[in-house]
């Protein structure tokens, strides 16, 4: 198995979306790459943590290559957006990959490279080590799950497609 982390705006939606790829075999909300131990929500709510809503994936590269599973990524997401994705706004929902494994970084350079050749802006995409993850209060992980009707900025469209992938 292999770990990556993604910030892509609330972490509701993102773990709701990569939990439903073929291969990904675990998904945790938290807080990553941020300047406190133990950060609360109420804490990296205020924005002064440097903490960014993430989502730890865990995933069997046997079934699913690194590199579609960030092409994936990219696609639930604006990539120039800086501090925001949806009606979602502040340093906390910006986005971004934090790799644990050097040799990951070419292939997520490559996906990278290629999104940032679509666009006229620069990605507003963080693309670095982790540093650190906390998970996520308790009411936070798989939220969407138990909370079928909650905010959502990815596309309903974009997660049924990934759900029927998998049949």
């Amino acid at each position: 198995m292999k770990e990556i982390y993604f910030a892509g705006g609330c972490f509701w939606g993102t773990q709701h979306l990569l939990k439903q790829i073929k291969g990904v075999c675990a998904t945790e909300a938290g807080y990553a790459n941020g300047n406190t131990p133990n950060p609360t929500y109420k804490e990296v709510y205020t924005d002064s943590t440097g903490y960014a809503e993430t989502v730890r994936v865990v995933y069997d590269p046997n079934e699913l290559e690194l590199e579609l599973l960030v092409e994936l990524y990219f696609s639930s997401i604006d990539p120039t957006s800086l501090n925001k994705q949806g009606g979602d706004i502040g340093t906390r929902y910006r986005t971004g990959i934090y790799y644990t494994d050097g040799q990951d970084l070419p292939t997520i350079q490559q996906v990278y490279d290629r999104v940032a050749a679509q666009h006229s802006e620069p990605l507003a995409v963080e693309l670095e080590p982790l540093k650190n993850f906390f998970p996520a209060e308790e009411y936070h992980q798989d939220y969407l799950d138990k909370n079928p009707t909650g905010y959502c900025h990815i596309p309903y469209a974009l997660i049924e497609l990934a759900r029927k992938a998998n049949r």
